[in-house]
């Protein structure tokens, strides 16, 4: 078989066809994957149907020659004529002249490269099959989502707006304790009253969901399906946290003033507020985990056997819990400040009265280890985010627990 092309074709469009993609709208809606693969160079641009394409690359030797009228002839040698080639010559398309026997042997000593190739076109021919597969694997997947969500419409926005209500209340209460003296108790008790009544709606509204039991420690009276425990535990995570969020309100309202002595206590109160909440999250999932591993449909050995390794799991989750509570709360009944200690008057004229961090008169000055003295009040605000000194940038506060005194709360969700 020969066929001749004109020399005037531009090399530019064969090269289109073998390296370049065409990526029109329709290629890229079928074939997402397998287009990106082959657009960032991983794969060779394959025909848009892949049934076209032969399995085993054809072994067949191309010979190209140049008539003397300016045209390339391309004279394609299948498998049969393999004997004549290695006995003989081949003619070229031009003048039907013989060449010699060691043209054709020459190209029989890249025989070697020719199975490396060989290889790199089966592999990326297995890639391309994947990238197929799972293009036609994906739409059936995005339908079984679809009806996934409509099936659990209700728990599905539930869930989205509990935790935006969440995260909002969390910036909230954020701000509302930055504002220290500023802050004001009608806003706060606003708040709370939105809290507990968003609290309050969203259990009526779930009535139905047997939410209340694993509050008080109680298994569930049914073992709950798989999603059902998920949502059942999710909800009661959220709420639990909004209720948290109250409480701290609470606590803002009575530190409104948040001077001195009065806002580290704020601070440690939120601190131990914030522990506790994290304890009673850690045991919150456990009834309803237990009710569903307990399932003697599966048999009373296995059955017992999962409960029991999930119990050993949870226990020793809460013991790291437990802990982290009682060292806030130790904490908390430390009067005595532990990264430093109150300045005398002879310590604070030497250092000029003036604070560095609020720039005013020092109220309450606290003289810190590293010898620098700062108005307890700012300093105590410091060490909410920072452990290091101000102004030295030395270790001062230790680090053995993280503090929660600017009022925020974990917002990753407890599940197990």
């Amino acid at each position: 078989m020969e066929t001749s092309t004109p020399n005037s074709s531009s090399p530019t469009t064969s090269n289109s066809r073998t390296f370049g993609v065409n990526l029109t709208p329709l290629r890229v809606f079928r074939y997402p994957l397998s287009t990106f693969l082959e657009y960032s160079g991983l794969l060779r641009t394959r025909p848009d149907n892949p049934e076209s394409e032969s399995l085993i690359p054809d072994n067949s030797d191309v010979s190209v020659g140049n008539s003397s009228n300016g045209e390339v002839s391309i004279r394609i040698v299948g498998s049969g004529e393999n004997d004549r080639v290695d006995d003989g010559s081949v003619m070229d398309g031009g003048g039907g002249e013989r060449e010699e026997s060691g043209s054709s042997v020459e190209g029989s000593t890249v025989g070697g490269d020719g199975n490396n190739n060989r290889d790199s076109s089966y592999q990326r021919y297995d890639i391309h099959q994947v990238a197929r597969w799972i293009e036609q694997f994906l739409p059936f997947t995005l339908l079984l989502l679809v009806v996934f969500i409509r099936q659990h419409l209700q728990g599905f926005f539930v869930v989205i707006w509990i935790t935006a209500f969440m995260f909002r209340s969390n910036d909230i209460l954020r701000k509302q304790t930055a504002l220290k003296g500023e802050r004001k108790i009608t806003v706060l008790l606003g708040y709370f009253l939105v809290f507990m009544l968003h609290i309050t709606g969203i259990y009526w509204w779930n009535r139905k969901d047997d939410l209340l039991y694993p509050l008080l420690m109680v298994p569930p009276k049914v073992i709950p399906p798989f999603w059902h425990a998920i949502f059942i535990i999710l909800v009661n995570d959220t709420m639990v946290r909004q209720a948290a969020m109250a409480l701290k309100l609470v606590l803002l309202m009575y530190y409104k003033n948040g001077r001195g002595h009065n806002f580290r206590r704020q601070g440690q109160l939120l601190t131990l507020v914030e522990y506790m909440l994290l304890l009673y999250r850690a045991v919150v999932p456990t009834p309803v985990w237990y009710r569903f591993f307990l399932n003697k449909d599966y048999g009373s050995l296995f059955s017992s056997l999962i409960t029991g390794l999930y119990l050993t799991f949870k226990l020793t989750s809460v013991v790291e819990k437990v802990r982290s509570f009682f060292t806030a709360l130790k904490a908390l009944s430390i009067k005595d400040i532990h990264y430093g200690s109150h300045a005398t008057p002879e310590q604070v004229n030497a250092a000029g009265d003036l604070c560095a961090i609020c720039q005013e008169k020092m109220n309450t000055p606290i003289l810190l280890r590293c010898k620098h003295i700062f108005c307890e009040d700012c300093v105590s605000e410091w060490f909410e985010r920072e452990r290091t000194c101000p102004l030295c940038r030395a270790l001062v506060r230790p680090g053995d627990l993280t503090s929660f005194g600017d009022g925020s709360t974990s917002l990753l969700f407890q599940l197990f």
